[in-house]
């Protein structure tokens, strides 16, 4: 390389070069450029110019975009003229391109992206088929594919080059597949033998494009051949010459042949066909072929040719006969012996890709299969050997899963053997090959066992058949709890884990011993298998049920204990979670007495004075109640075991506070998930009458002070569940009492309110008469002065009026104007904590009106628009969703949308000119209305309403003004721009004559408000309609909007590059008007919030940072070590990771501190500041003033 700045020798003679100092003075003197242009600028050029008409046309198509049929055009061209493309897509002047950019064959849409390629093969391409369209054309043809396909063949016998026989052979390729079957039936004899000619010619030579291309074309061929066809030798013979070309040399060219054979052997289309035979006609041939090379280069030392054939065999073995699938699995176990990795590798592909696309018996018959898997034993790879390993236990897991799919019983036959060899794997230092043995005996447990053991029955060690398979496998896992697998116990439960589920029903007598040794392994002291052995012995109670478990390994406690150590009540709670299906008896029988035992030894210890040993056996015994829930989920046996248990649970219920929630929830889950049976349903709802007395009198007794209030919700929940399965005649009973005792006056407010709970609970359950006099008790509490009975009273009626069908529906429809007018009257006396469940109540009536009732609907709409502003976020939200159910009522009354919206309107209109609080309320109830009916209302409808909301931001009033803000928000999003436009200067007129201290007030909506105009209709519009004082804001939008822009292009190119970007920026929210309506209040949340974001997304990249760790001292880090995985760290090895501590001293390049004697300081100081200049030093000081 030469020096910088400098010239080589000889260069310098050859420059002019200007004198010192005058470089920049003047232009070059030399202008020949410039003065050869500024010649032709006004003058006409003399020689006849290539510009014409026609190239003038295809210049503009070209620019307008007309004959881009791709992605790859900018975005922003294709947005801006997409519309007047059409309009310049007139004839023009024949080029290049005309047979290609307005082909009319579908075929070939993904040719015509290639046009703007720098590939020369794209372009060679593009050029043929422009070429071959414009021939087809000429003679007047209708670019069918037949028509293509056949200039295409004329033409590949016609050309030369090698690159335009792989162009027409792509083409080919495209046309091939969708040309009429009869058509390559007829032709086959000289399109293959085209095909051949070509094939021989270009064996050998560089080039693989158009051989590629010709062997996919001959696939196609042949794959659209009748079944007729095959029975010919001209037919066998052109796929054997496909077929020869499975094992070249050169990749693509043999990735092609190989996928073309799949093609023909798996794809056929007589193989779909009703007369469709079991296997291809070339099978027989094509496994032949693949074992005659494998046999023929097996033993050769690179191997290369078995494995393609091993490659080509993964894909086609399931595609062959029984016969010549056990030749090639011959040959497969052959070809392994030779201790080649790559060869073994492969064979356990085939060998998976076989078993794992599950064949018929007629590919692989059971008996071949089970050949199979006693073959491969004899090729266990070596515990260390890691990857061959892995791979010889996932073809043995699909092995056994086809096996047994095949056959049962000779599948299952084989499976202890395999548990034995892969519970041998357990004892693998390498944690991938325990994981991987684990898996596979998992997925056999689930795959093959657990289906099947209904169909075996019960499992005893002295069993014969599949049940005694069963339990050879059960023994070798539970081998793996001995002290030689302590290192793989982890493993080993999950095993244990998966066989209770699967096979713990029917097996348990061979269990009994295991579950024995896993609670002896619980017991032992710092064991870090406790949570696992939990989970196995849990997953044995869910099978086998807690009654077999609990046989088996009893509790040891039965209130006689001399020491308090209590070592198997880990058990409760393990039962407690995985108790199912079980005996609701054993729970009676069991359970039941031993909890009376201990509590009553609580007790007495408690009056011993014992406190300690009282909180433990009341502990116990609680815990033992906990376990009823899990006893009540779907048991077996309710119909006869309930009736002696709910004498104790009503007595527990009353007089067990401790116990109260825990019934509770067992009533609950009994009625839910136990009484799924019409019998067992009968069953519980006889104890209906019993039950129900017991939970209303203790719903009806005050909270007790410092107690919580989840007792009596838990009370009321079981009330309200209990009621779905009561008879109505109890339930009428019920309800007339509870009437009765809301009326009585002696009743105290606490009363009154609980028992209109209990109506609210009995109401929907209750007849239409019963419903009837429940109106007429509650009427006069829906204008009660107490707030309270006021709301329980409106609940009542909306439980009545919510009911889709049955008696309240019919009570409903029965009084309905009395409804009405009992709701109109009591409009004037409800208070606000009522109008939550009035306007529920308002909302199932009006679902129900018809056309008649449409005075009461204007009668409402006062109160519903001032109930949008309610203190109750509930009344609200009801509030709004009646508005809408109103203007659906209107829709269904007619005649036509817009008329049925615009007789709605009018209806609120006149709250914009009543007092503050009506004009909020009616603007806030119009932006609702405008985003729920959008496609609905009528265009003259919406500018109707802008324009007056427009006028309303003149208030002085915050209120309006913020409703009126929310309102333009949510118009700029649902109208249409071009209607939206006509009104722009009218909304930035008024928005930019609020005061200083609106404009203070509501910054972020109208930032937000502004941001929204300058996306719609852009900067310089907004900018021109609004008042100096908002510029600034104006410019800060649109430098945040570029700056997003921005950063939405980089995303967008990192995620997809074909991808358009889009004009108009995606919004952040989401379609509902909660979500559009939401914006900060407060500029500093915003920026709190990215400054937040900025910090997370730093710590982020600091966390996806790693570092690699090099081998200690001058040794090379060897990427081949299975623990090179370990090396790589999420923290920065090596010392000196913390803050560098400041010592004063300055640090050379190599480490060395840097002191300097003071005098030399000093010096060097005051030469710096005798060399600056004054006004330097000046204009210094005054830049890091607090000014700036």
């Amino acid at each position: 390389m030469g020096r910088s700045g400098k010239l080589p020798s000889g260069v310098s003679a050859k420059l002019k070069r200007w004198k010192k100092g005058h470089s920049s003075d003047s232009n070059p003197a030399i202008s020949r450029h410039r003065q050869a242009a500024r010649s032709r600028f006004f003058s006409r050029p003399s020689g006849k110019s290539d510009l014409t008409v026609d190239a003038v046309k295809l210049h503009n198509e070209l620019q307008s975009g007309s004959l881009r049929l791709g992605k790859s055009e900018a975005p922003e061209t294709a947005m801006e003229e997409e519309e007047v493309a059409p309009a310049l897509t007139e004839k023009s002047s024949g080029t290049f391109l005309s047979g290609l950019s307005d082909c009319t064959n579908v075929t070939f849409s993904k040719v015509q992206r290639f046009w703007e390629s720098s590939s020369a093969a794209h372009k060679e391409i593009c050029a043929v088929l422009a070429a071959v369209t414009e021939v087809i054309r000429s003679q007047g043809g209708k670019e069918t594919e037949t028509e293509y396909f056949a200039a295409l063949m004329t033409t590949m016998e016609a050309v030369e080059s090698a690159e335009s026989l792989a162009a027409v052979a792509y083409l080919l390729n495209l046309v091939l597949k969708r040309v009429p079957s009869p058509v390559l039936i007829k032709k086959f004899s000289d399109t293959s033998k085209a095909f051949m000619d070509i094939m021989s010619a270009q064996a050998s030579s560089g080039s693989t494009s158009a051989l590629r291309w010709v062997l996919s074309c001959l696939a196609t061929l042949l794959r659209k051949q009748d079944l007729e066809a095959w029975s010919y030798p001209v037919t066998l013979q052109v796929y054997h010459g496909l077929l020869s070309f499975t094992v070249h040399t050169k990749p693509k060219i043999r990735k092609a042949a190989q996928h073309g054979v799949c093609s023909v052997l798996k794809g056929s289309e007589f193989m779909f066909g009703e007369k469709a035979p079991a296997h291809h006609p070339a099978a027989m041939s094509t496994a032949k072929f693949c074992i005659q090379e494998i046999e023929k280069s097996g033993g050769s030392k690179e191997a290369t040719t078995t494995l393609h054939m091993l490659t080509l065999l993964k894909d086609l073995l399931p595609c062959f006969p029984d016969g010549l699938v056990k030749s090639c699995s011959e040959t497969l176990l052959r070809v392994m012996t030779l201790s080649h990795v790559l060869v073994t590798a492969c064979a356990m592909q085939a060998f998976h890709s076989l078993f794992h696309a599950k064949p018929s018996p007629g590919t692989l018959p059971a008996e071949l299969n089970a050949q199979i898997i006693t073959a491969l034993y004899d090729y266990v790879p070596s515990e260390n050997d890691l990857q061959p390993l892995l791979a010889w236990l996932k073809v043995m897991e699909k092995a056994h899963i086809n096996l047994v799919r095949l056959h049962r019983d000779l599948g299952l036959g084989h499976l202890p053997r395999f548990f034995g060899t892969a519970t041998t794997c357990l004892l693998s230092p390498h944690s991938q090959v325990v994981t991987a043995a684990t898996q596979c005996l998992q997925e056999i447990l689930k795959e093959c066992v657990a289906p099947h053991m209904a169909d075996i029955g019960s499992v005893t060690s002295s069993a014969s058949g599949p049940a005694q398979y069963v339990a050879k496998m059960f023994r070798a896992v539970e081998e793996g709890l001995t002290y030689r697998f302590h290192a793989s116990w982890s493993s080993v439960l999950q095993l244990l884990c998966v066989f209770f589920e699967a096979c713990g029903r029917q097996a348990h007598p061979v269990m009994r011993k295991c579950l024995q040794s896993l609670c002896d392994l619980r017991l032992s002291p710092y064991s870090p298998h406790t949570a696992a052995v939990d989970r196995a012995v849990g997953a044995a109670v869910a099978s086998m049920g807690p009654e077999v478990v609990l046989e088996a390994v009893p509790l040891e406690i039965d209130g006689s204990e001399e020491t308090l150590d209590f070592p198997r009540s880990w058990l409760l709670p393990v039962v407690r979670d995985h108790v199912r299906e079980t005996r609701l008896g054993f729970f009676t029988a069991y359970f039941l007495p031993l909890a009376t035992t201990l509590k009553r030894k609580a007790m007495d210890r408690a009056q011993a004075g014992s406190t300690v040993e009282s909180k433990i056996y009341d502990t116990l015994q609680w815990q033992i109640w906990t376990l009823l829930p899990g006893f009540c989920t779907r048991p077996t046996d309710v119909a006869t075991a309930f009736k002696g248990l709910a004498r104790t649970l009503g007595t527990a219920i009353s007089e067990r506070p401790d116990l109260r929630v825990t019934v509770c929830q067992a009533l609950r889950t009994l009625i839910t998930k136990g009484c799924e049976a019409e019998a067992d349903r009968a069953e519980v709802s006889r104890f209906a009458k019993n039950f129900l007395p017991i939970l209303f009198n203790l719903y009806g007794q005050p909270v007790a002070a410092g107690d919580t209030p989840a007792p009596r919700r838990a009370v009321l929940e079981t009330i309200k569940t209990y009621l779905t399965i009561t008879e109505p005649q109890l339930v009428n009973g019920f309800l007339e009492k509870a009437s009765e005792k809301v009326l009585d006056p002696a009743s105290s407010d606490f009363t009154r309110l609980s028992v209109l709970d209990l109506v609210v609970a009995l109401a929907p359950h209750a007849d239409e008469a019963a419903i009837s006099k429940l109106y007429s008790t509650i009427r006069p509490y829906l204008e009660s002065k107490a707030h309270g009975v006021q709301k329980k009273a409106y609940r009542v009626l909306e439980e009545v009026c919510a009911s889709p069908q049955g008696p309240g529906a019919r009570f409903v429809q029965s009084h309905l104007d009395d409804l009405k007018k009992t709701l109109l009257d009591s409009l004037r006396s409800t208070s606000s904590p009522a109008k939550r469940p009035r306007l529920k109540c308002l909302i199932h009536i009006v679902r129900k009106l018809s056309a008649e009732h449409e005075e009461f609907i204007s009668a409402l709409v006062p109160e519903v628009i001032l109930c949008t502003k309610e203190v109750s976020v509930g009344a609200r939200k009801n509030a709004f969703a009646l508005l809408v159910e109103m203007g659906h009522a209107f829709l269904r009354f007619g005649p036509n949308p817009a008329e049925a919206l615009q007789r709605y309107l009018i209806l609120i209109y006149p709250g914009l000119v009543g007092a503050v609080t009506m004009v909020s309320c009616s603007i806030l109830a119009l932006t609702h209305l405008l985003f729920q009916f959008k496609g609905l209302m009528g265009t003259s409808t919406m500018e109707q309403l802008l324009e007056n909301v427009c006028l309303l931001l003149a208030s002085r009033t915050r209120d309006v003004v913020r409703s009126a803000l929310g309102f333009i928000k949510v118009a700029v999003v649902v109208m249409d721009v071009a209607h939206l436009a006509k009104h722009v200067q009218l909304v930035m007129g008024a928005v930019g004559k609020l005061s200083d201290d609106m404009r203070r007030h509501f910054r972020m909506k109208l930032r937000n408000l502004f941001t929204k105009f300058v996306r719609k209709f852009g900067f310089e519009l907004v900018r021109k309609l609004l008042p100096e004082e908002y510029q600034k804001v104006l410019v800060n939008i649109r430098k945040a909007e570029a700056r997003a822009k921005k950063h939405r292009a980089l995303n967008q190119a990192a995620v997809e590059e074909e991808e358009e970007e889009e004009e108009e920026p995606v919004q952040g929210k989401g379609d509902s008007i909660e979500e559009i309506l939401a914006d900060s209040e407060d500029e500093e949340d915003e920026e709190e919030e990215r400054s937040r974001g900025k910090e997370q997304q730093r710590l982020a990249r600091h966390r996806s940072r790693a570092w690699l760790k090099e081998g200690g001292g001058d040794e090379p880090l060897n990427f081949l070590d299975p623990k090179v995985a370990q090396r790589v760290l999420a923290t920065q090895p090596g010392p000196g990771r913390g803050k560098k501590k400041d010592h004063g001293f300055k640090v050379s390049a190599d480490g060395r501190l840097i002191i300097r004697e003071e005098e030399d300081d000093n010096a060097k100081l005051e030469e710096e500041e005798g060399a600056k200049d004054p006004v330097q030093v000046l204009l210094c000081g005054l830049s890091t003033g607090p000014w700036l």
